[in-house]
């Protein structure tokens, strides 16, 4: 660990649990990087990912965004390819897509298909499955109403998934935003993992609460108090 870094945990006491406005504050000072480092949430969650009913997915457009352009391909073909044009889309098409991606191009950030293209879309399940890629009708990205997803995720759509583990990795945006727009972030991201609590999750679900820049110390929030926050 460098001299940079060593002096970021020192800025941080690990006996702590931060409040959600103490922990955005912290934050920017923990960054050691020359460039804009990403703040990432870290959420540990009381759900047994071993039953099917204790999964918990979600997607939410963030308030300030990620920070990061968004590149967002879209399957569809007729006048909603028209309409993924005029609404922003990177990349628009049909087979000739799905035969690119086929052969492993991946310049690109999220996907959007129209319901029409998922039986041609399928085929391409082990390549994006794996990469959190696949469009899925409950995330809005297989839709016919092209327009607002690829606005959604041009705005800053993120989604996040429980792993394994039960916990749940996602950006809320960058060191640069500064402290008012990472809590806004972190609150709407926040309220929607709560909101995804699955009904069979018995017992305390928020267990643990993490935030830190990328090259920065893992700094502690208080569950409880986010719990309190959106009762």
């Amino acid at each position: 660990m460098g001299k940079k870094y060593n002096a970021a945990i020192e800025k941080v006491d690990i006996s702590k649990a931060y409040s959600l406005e103490d922990a955005v504050k912290l934050v920017p000072e923990t960054a050691t990087a020359k460039f804009d480092e990403t703040v990432d949430l870290a959420v540990r969650l009381g759900v047994d990912t071993k039953q099917s009913d204790q999964m918990v997915r979600g997607a939410v457009v963030l308030p300030n965004g990620t920070g990061k352009k968004i590149r967002v391909l879209v399957f569809a073909k007729g006048e909603k390819e028209k309409e993924a044009k005029d609404a922003g889309a990177d990349f628009i098409g049909g087979e000739d897509l799905i035969e690119k991606v086929s052969k492993g191009w991946l310049d690109f950030d999220t996907i959007i298909a129209t319901p029409d293209m998922m039986g041609a879309v399928g085929k391409l399940g082990k390549i994006l499955g794996p990469k959190g890629l696949m469009p899925n009708p409950k995330l809005g990205t297989v839709t016919f109403d092209v327009a607002r997803a690829v606005k959604d995720a041009k705005a800053g759509k993120v989604e996040f998934k429980v792993d394994k583990g039960g916990n749940i990795h996602v950006q809320a945006g960058k060191v640069s935003f500064g402290a008012q727009k990472l809590k806004e972030n972190l609150s709407v991201l926040l309220e929607s993992i709560i909101k995804a609590k699955p009904s069979a999750s018995k017992g305390i679900y928020l267990r643990n609460i993490t935030i830190s820049a990328t090259m920065g110390p893992g700094i502690q929030i208080d569950a409880a108090g986010v719990r309190e926050l959106f009762k």
